[in-house]
């Protein structure tokens, strides 16, 4: 059903992928949009390693909500800053990329769950946290992605 990879030699571990899932905190999220014209959105997530899916938040109107209502297949890609190479201009920068099925949390604490995991990636302010919580969580939707399908690669941008 996925595609191997083509440039195999440049894929890099399963473990290597977690890693990038877990340590960066922003990616690209693609769904089928307005038309069938692709909708890509930068993203904060959330990796989950025990349960092997990303978690996301955001509004519960809009057009990435829309796109998961008509069809709930997806795509995410997280990339991290790269490594410049000595003497050279070029960088070499690890990727990867998800395939998987959305779905809305339609659970109020798990949702402020979510939230709270995203959060603490960003700031470790608890108070803030609770302030932000009380503000805002009754207009938050949070969507899980359970990961279908998972490659990553290294590149060299020369």
């Amino acid at each position: 059903m996925f595609r191997k990879m083509r440039r195999f030699k440049q894929e890099i571990s399963k473990e290597e992928c977690i890693e990038i899932l877990s340590n960066e905190k922003r990616g690209v999220l693609s769904v089928i949009g307005d038309d069938g014209y692709p909708y890509g959105l930068p993203l904060n997530h959330y990796y989950d390693k025990d349960k092997n899916c990303i978690y996301f938040h955001g509004a519960k109107e809009g057009h990435k909500v829309d796109a998961i209502k008509n069809n709930n297949k997806v795509s995410f890609c997280v990339f991290e800053k790269g490594v410049k190479r000595q003497d050279h201009w070029s960088y070499d920068v690890r990727s990867v990329i998800i395939f998987g099925k959305a779905q809305f949390i339609e659970d109020k604490d798990e949702s402020i769950k979510i939230s709270s995991n995203i959060w603490w990636r960003f700031n470790n302010d608890k108070k803030e946290l609770e302030e932000e919580i009380n503000h805002s969580a009754s207009r938050v939707m949070c969507i899980k992605v359970d990961i279908e399908h998972m490659t990553g690669k290294k590149i060299n941008e020369s």
